[in-house]
């Protein structure tokens, strides 16, 4: 589909499965380009110029004499650029732990684009790679469950969107299904109370089911679960029975500063239950944040918002390609908004698009 599309020069940059892939109703996003030295000859007349018939730059691309030596310049320039970007980003990837196969598609799209500052060629490639939905603040018509490993901060993220919600102006009921865990129950229990809201407890699928219908005619309903052990066949299936139970959305709740390659198979186990968001969590305290972009990448998960503070009253911080892009390389913007007031605008180099 690429080549139709492209031609026989298309390179694939990288590929990525959304919402489970094919197998699970899902799909697979495709990130390609033209390498600019591979053009096709039928893109061009007798003079080597470009007719446009297939897209194709509009400059001479062979049979031409090199050009004076005052000219050159530039291409070593640009090629300067281009390393550098790369090796900042690699650094970048580097201190964060990001597993190779992740970091390669991430270059590839990083370099691609031909952007000079590294800061703006890493939204760009968060941008070709991942997808980004924000946690609903409006009235839903699923509840919001959030769902995870022990201690990946699931109370807290509940805890949030419900006080969100209440901000918002809307009516809000809470469920939790974490009754083993001593304190677990209690401890959302606060929050709910200092709310204003509903709390039940449901112990089973069934009395899931019917705690959500109890609240019916809300305009939200989130959902606390118990820790479940991503590798633990009984775990999963328990959690999965309980998303089942109700018209219900699952989010993964997953922390920062994991292992990496542990977090990709995390995020692959959960998006077999029907997850298909990943809420980072602790994202103030990790400096480590490759083990979010892979559970993101082999799970095939969208980011959501993420929580940055223990404070219920913060709430959540925002993510979109940009904020993602600061959280990963926080130096490159603090130099570009220095560049930024001596040069008004960004600029590409000339030979990638």
């Amino acid at each position: 589909m690429v080549r139709e599309a492209l031609g026989e020069d298309a390179i694939i940059l990288a590929t990525r499965e959304e919402r489970g892939g094919p197998s699970r109703g899902g799909a697979v996003r495709v990130t390609a380009a033209i390498d600019p030295g591979d053009y096709d000859e039928r893109a061009f007349d007798d003079t080597g110029f470009g007719t446009g018939d297939l897209g194709g730059p509009n400059f001479e691309t062979h049979g031409r004499s090199a050009p004076p030596s005052a000219d050159t310049w530039l291409q070593y320039d640009e090629e300067d650029e281009e390393s550098a970007v790369a090796e900042e980003i690699t650094d970048a990837m580097l201190r964060h732990a990001v597993p190779e196969d992740v970091m390669d598609q991430i270059l590839s799209c990083a370099t691609v684009v031909g952007f000079e500052q590294p800061g703006v060629a890493l939204v760009a490639a968060m941008e070709h790679l991942f997808q980004f939905t924000p946690l609903p603040q409006g009235v839903t018509s699923k509840a919001l469950m959030f769902v995870g490993p022990p201690g990946s901060g699931k109370t807290l993220a509940a805890a949030k969107a419900a006080a969100r919600g209440v901000m918002n102006g809307l009516k809000v009921g809470v469920i939790s299904t974490d009754t083993v865990r001593a304190g677990g129950l209690e401890q959302l229990a606060a929050f709910t109370k200092l709310l204003r809201t509903d709390l039940k407890a449901a112990e089973s699928p069934e009395a899931l089911a019917k705690a959500v219908a109890g609240f019916k005619g809300y305009d939200q309903i989130i959902i606390d679960t118990a820790g479940m052990n991503p590798f633990n066949t009984d775990d999963i299936r328990k959690l999965a029975r309980l998303i089942g139970a109700a018209p219900i959305e699952p989010y993964l709740v997953l922390p920062g500063g994991m292992d990496a390659e542990e977090c990709g198979e995390i995020g692959r186990v959960f998006s077999t239950i029907g997850a298909h968001t990943l809420v980072p969590s602790r994202v103030d305290m990790a400096r480590r944040l490759g083990g979010l972009l892979s559970a993101a990448h082999h799970g095939g998960l969208s980011f959501a918002d993420a929580s940055n503070t223990p404070k219920v009253a913060d709430g959540f911080v925002s993510l979109n390609p940009k904020n993602l892009s600061k959280l990963l390389m926080p130096g490159a913007y603090r130099n570009e908004t220095a560049r930024g007031q001596h040069q008004p605008a960004l600029r590409r180099t000339g030979t990638h698009q």
